[in-house]
């Protein structure tokens, strides 16, 4: 079995190949440079050219705030590169992981959304990822849609490593408290991908780790467990201002990885402590 993955510069997918190859599942991982997602010819050649079993795209313009001043790019990479590589995988019957996010979600409410509620999007990057979401569901028949939130691992700048830098040059912040969710670790969340995507229990899912807080409650975590000296004032999301809007409720429902026979990932104050002894190590091993 060779799997495609996508987006392997970022966060998620360095951890899911190093998932793949802790298991000796073999994978098949093209930088940007390397594969052009956007570039529809590009994608049918490579698909041409490799012996492709399956699928797991993590690749995905995140910058939601940029988002709002280029859509076009926003769109092109995450709406019309997934409807490239939907194309191919349900011209070759095969598997298609999407990972997708909260965004699709309007926020509002305090209930946990499941997989089926009602979508609304607020912002570009929200509705680009719902794009991406259509053009699987009308273009595949097996296909996992995975919808995370609040991500952070190793690889790249995150929640965490923002909060850490700022303990380091400040002495107090204010984070927003009014934003509801779940952080989602990518070593945690790799493993469940990578048990998924060997199975065909198509469909869509929500996958974060456990429990839910606010942003101020998660910066307030991180600091605590990393033992800085930083003081953590609340603000609203209005107050603080942001460009894009952001959904006030980031709750997802995990009933359907449930259903499925999936296991939920341990608690994000687990995941959050188990990341800083990861990353402090990796400062370690860098000196």
């Amino acid at each position: 079995m060779s799997i495609f993955v996508t987006g392997v510069g970022g966060q998620l997918g360095h951890d899911v190949i190093a998932e793949l190859y802790s298991r000796g599942i073999d994978y098949i991982a093209p930088t940007h440079s390397e594969l052009d997602l956007c570039d529809r010819g590009a994608v049918l050649e490579f698909f041409q050219s490799n012996d492709i079993h399956a699928v797991m795209h993590c690749a995905a313009y995140t910058a939601v705030d940029k988002a709002e001043s280029e859509p076009d790019l926003c769109y092109a990479i995450n709406a019309d590169a997934t409807a490239f590589i939907a194309e191919c995988c349900a011209a070759r019957d095969i598997p298609l992981m999407y990972i997708s996010t909260d965004y699709v979600f309007p926020g509002d409410g305090d209930l946990p959304y499941d997989v089926d509620s009602e979508k609304g999007p607020l912002g570009v990057y929200g509705k680009s990822k719902l794009l991406g979401e259509e053009a699987i569901l009308r273009l595949c028949s097996k296909f996992f849609i995975v919808r995370i939130s609040w991500v952070f691992g190793s690889n790249g700048s995150n929640f965490v490593k923002t909060i850490l830098r700022l303990a380091d040059t400040k002495d107090s912040i204010k984070v927003v408290d009014d934003q509801i969710g779940s952080p989602t670790y990518t070593r945690d969340l790799s493993v469940l991908l990578c048990d998924m995507i060997v199975t065909d229990k198509y469909g869509i899912y929500h996958a974060t780790n456990e429990g839910f807080c606010s942003f101020n409650e998660f910066a307030k975590e991180i600091v605590r467990l990393s033992g800085k000296e930083l003081e953590i004032g609340a603000i609203s999301t209005a107050d603080y201002g942001a460009v894009a809007a952001r959904p006030l409720n980031s709750r997802l429902s995990k009933a359907s990885l449930l259903e499925a026979g999936f296991n939920t990932l341990p608690t994000w104050q687990d995941a959050l402590s188990r990341y800083l002894k990861e990353i402090n190590q990796n400062a370690m091993d860098r000196t």
